[in-house]
């Protein structure tokens, strides 16, 4: 067996609950506070039935208790009060189920484990009422002499609590004389319903003897008297019997009750807490921001846990001081003054809790704020009497061994007392906080250097021409615009935002001359020039995109694709081309015949439009347009003043109700002359009436 350290916790709270009823009970004028400091013990562990104490704690009590109260045989004393109905739950909830002191004696080693773990308990009947236990200690354990008297006072509880009357035990064996173990014989008095039991059982036989007895001598009146009246007394005695066995069965019954009822409470406490801690991990690691987490966390504490008001507060960047981040239970008074509150780390005699416990990564249960008042600031202080609080739990939230915030917790409505169990789970609960946080900030982190490289990347290939600086943003910015219209996924929409800055990364492989030539291109130039798309897709492939940004090249590398199949590199058709290059295709269109170029002027809004509206259907995806013109009219030209110049209004109207532009470029058009520019694949035909029912939008100025 593994030798026991002096600091591994042995004893359980409830044996030190019992002392200190007994304290409060008969020696009222100790002070309980004084004892549990000097044994280095808590309130708030005291009160908690899953807490341990050490060795070292228990014989400091002890000590300090014997030196406050002048009584020597506490330890006895102590024994014996847990017999009292005040005290006697503890052993009462795991034995006294067995009703009989046999049976509750032959178990009291399963029992006893319960409450220490200091030694092995076997126990020996030797009779119907009377029973040995051997004690020993495990290695490493140094117990004191006065926890071998408390013993045989824990004995007397449990048979006071079986039979209402003290035992005889005998101390035949102690390991303070010398022994390993010690051994105690117990022995009692049988219980009413066990002498009824043996009276019965001797009875009866008596009965039926004396009954034919009495039959041979006076047959004649064996049946109309003796046997009617040894039957009555055999009937009788089994009834008295019967009588005080159902009591003690019901005593039994009722102790079992009252076990359960505590035994399922703790049950289903320990199962919320697991589905809460389960629930937080599972929950919080699906989000890739700090304040998605937070705002997670504490909608599960106010449905998982029964805290009435808690909060959150993290550091800030140069860790000079905690801020509010999130909280739930707080009106909005309260909660304004939480957010205004400044709990500064960098003034060395700052002695405020939070302060502390983040500085020292040390969590406090604090069950009466008045306790801590000599440590307190007047400025914390005031802080806890302004939130109205009396009771909290203050944990840090900690990360690859550095602080990063404090999660508090504390009950004003409900009044139910904080114990060691609730600091244990929110210890775990913030470390699992303090996990995610730290991932989700190494996450933002690295979406911050990902879009600091996209943006040089895109911003290389404007640096080559300041004319065309700035082109790859403003597609992005109508392509999200676009895919809000379309009310695609925010992950779809990301991968968007990354294909259209890098749209025509493949144009580095374009010579100067071509790119900036003033003129318009030859056919081998233009040729040239439209290789830039597949050299697009073939670099951006050698870039290492996971999940739905694996997308990213082929989208990139196919935005020059047209419905009708005349596009490049590859000459999709309709659904061939992705949905994403569809929306680049118009956000880049748009952006390069309105902006202006080394052979152009820009082109005029309504002819812009124009030519839109002329390959919708053949050159670009309707609905993509569609969705364009309405992200236009919504979030450009709304926030425009009515009263400006060019300011454009988009509608639907038949060719016969266009209005006369004479002398632009339009009119050249309707009058049969071609027109034309690099950016597009080939020439534009003149307009066409298309009919009555042909309908097409159409800009007016």
């Amino acid at each position: 067996m593994k030798p026991i350290s002096e600091n591994e916790p042995l004893y359980n709270s409830r044996g030190i609950g019992v002392w200190l009823k007994l304290l409060e009970h008969k020696y009222d004028f100790v002070d309980v506070r004084q004892v549990l400091s000097f044994a280095d013990m808590k309130p708030y562990e005291v009160a908690d039935p899953g807490h341990w104490f050490t060795q070292r704690q228990i014989d400091r009590f002890y000590e300090k208790v014997v030196q406050l109260s002048g009584n020597p045989n506490i330890a006895v004393e102590a024994g014996r009060y847990a017999a009292s109905t005040e005290a006697l739950g503890a052993f009462k909830q795991n034995v006294l189920g067995m009703v009989h002191p046999s049976r509750a004696f032959a178990m009291v080693g399963k029992s006893v484990k319960n409450f220490a773990r200091s030694s092995t308990y076997e126990a020996r009947p030797l009779s119907a009422n009377k029973v040995e236990i051997t004690v020993t200690p495990r290695p490493g354990v140094k117990e004191m002499p006065y926890q071998c008297e408390n013993r045989i006072g824990l004995f007397e509880a449990l048979n006071v609590g079986l039979t209402h009357k003290f035992p005889r035990i005998e101390h035949t064996q102690c390991i303070f004389k010398g022994a390993d173990s010690c051994k105690y014989v117990i022995s009692w008095v049988k219980t009413t319903a066990d002498v009824l039991k043996a009276i019965r059982n001797v009875s009866i036989p008596v009965l039926i003897f004396l009954g034919l007895t009495l039959s041979i001598v006076n047959p004649e009146k064996a049946l109309s008297q003796y046997f009617p009246i040894c039957l009555f007394a055999a009937i009788a005695v089994s009834h008295v019997y019967l009588i005080a066995a159902n009591k003690e069965f019901k005593t039994g019954l009722n102790v079992l009750s009252d076990s359960s009822d505590r035994l399922l409470k703790e049950t289903q406490i320990n199962y919320n807490n697991t589905l809460l801690t389960n629930e937080i991990g599972q929950t919080i690691s699906k989000y890739t921001n700090i304040k998605d987490v937070l705002e997670t966390v504490v909608r599960l504490f106010e449905k998982r846990l029964d805290y009435d008001r808690g909060f959150i507060l993290l550091v800030n960047k140069d860790r000079s001081l905690l801020e509010f981040r999130a909280g739930f239970g707080y009106d909005r008074k309260k909660l304004n003054f939480i957010k205004k509150s400044a709990f500064h780390l960098d003034k060395a005699d700052s002695k405020g809790v939070f302060v502390v416990s983040f500085r020292k990564q040390k969590p406090f249960l604090i069950n009466d704020i008045e306790e801590i008042s000599p440590n307190l600031s007047k400025r914390s202080l005031a802080f806890a009497h302004q939130m109205g609080t009396q009771s909290f739990i203050c944990c840090p939230i900690i990360c690859d061994g550095q602080s990063i915030g404090i999660l508090a917790v504390d009950n004003l409505r409900s009044k139910r007392p904080l114990v060691q169990s609730d600091l244990s789970l929110l210890m775990g609960i913030a470390s699992v906080i303090g996990i995610s946080i730290r991932n989700a900030d190494l996450l933002e982190a690295r979406q911050r250097q990902f879009g600091s490289i996209l943006q040089v990347l895109a911003a290389s290939i404007d640096a080559r021409d300041p004319l065309t600086a700035g082109h790859s943003e403003k597609v992005t910015e109508f392509a999200l615009g676009i895919c809000d219209e379309l009310h695609l996924s925010t992950n779809y929409r990301e991968m968007i935002r990354v294909a259209s800055l890098l749209h025509d990364y493949g144009k580095i492989g374009v010579p100067d001359s071509i790119l900036k030539k003033p003129g318009r291109l030859t056919k081998e130039e233009y040729e040239k020039v439209k290789t830039h798309a597949h050299k697009t897709q073939t670099i951006l492939e050698q870039i290492n995109f996971e999940g739905i940004f694996s997308q990213v090249p082929e989208i990139a590398g196919a935005h020059h694709e047209k419905v009708d199949g005349s596009g490049y590199p590859n000459g999709l058709i309709g659904e061939e081309i992705p949905l994403g290059a569809r929306i680049i295709a118009v956000a880049d269109f748009f952006e390069a015949v309105t902006a202006k170029r080394h052979y152009r002027d820009p082109l005029p809004m309504s002819y812009a439009f124009r030519l839109l509206e002329k390959g919708r259907g053949i050159h670009f995806d309707e609905k993509v347009v569609d969705a364009f013109v309405q992200y236009y009219n919504r979030e450009v030209l709304e926030t425009e003043s009515p009263e400006a110049e060019n300011v454009i209004r988009m509608k639907w109207v038949s060719w016969k109700d266009a209005p006369d532009t004479t002398g632009t470029e339009i009119d050249k058009n309707r009058s049969g002359k071609r027109f034309s520019h690099p950016l597009l694949s080939r020439s534009l035909k003149p307009f066409r009436r298309c009919g009555k029912k042909s309908r097409f939008r159409f800009p007016t100025v």
